[in-house]
């Protein structure tokens, strides 16, 4: 997501902030964008990750458009617990920190204990 008053012709790294807790990007932190300019940081994922893979919670509202991909979906997933308007499904979970874990830019490692779909 942009921060209000964000100028679209010349996003800036600090106007750029995670849908899911708010935090600002920046060099050291880790963000995976989505459709839109949807955002989702590295520490969020990996929570994400956690619930949804490996403990198989789903918090996902019935009917949830995700915030990353912008589709419908009724598979598992992460809603945010700061903010009710910012839920991830489980295939953007998978597919976020397969590109995170590959990013030599960043030491992020997915969490271990996934099933091996996960």
């Amino acid at each position: 997501m942009r921060r209000p008053g964000t100028d679209e012709n010349n996003v800036q790294m600090t106007d750029v902030l995670c849908d899911f807790c708010r935090t600002q990007w920046s060099e050291d932190k880790p963000m995976i964008e989505g459709h839109q300019g949807s955002c989702i940081c590295g520490n969020c994922l990996r929570i994400a990750f956690i619930d949804v893979l490996i403990n198989k919670h789903d918090t996902g509202p019935d009917g949830y458009k995700c915030t990353m991909c912008l589709e419908h979906r009724d598979d598992p997933a992460w809603l945010s617990p700061m903010y009710d308007d910012a839920v991830i499904c489980r295939r953007c979970i998978k597919l976020g920190s397969g590109a995170l874990h590959k990013d030599k830019q960043f030491d992020w490692q997915k969490p271990a204990g996934a099933d091996e779909d996960g």
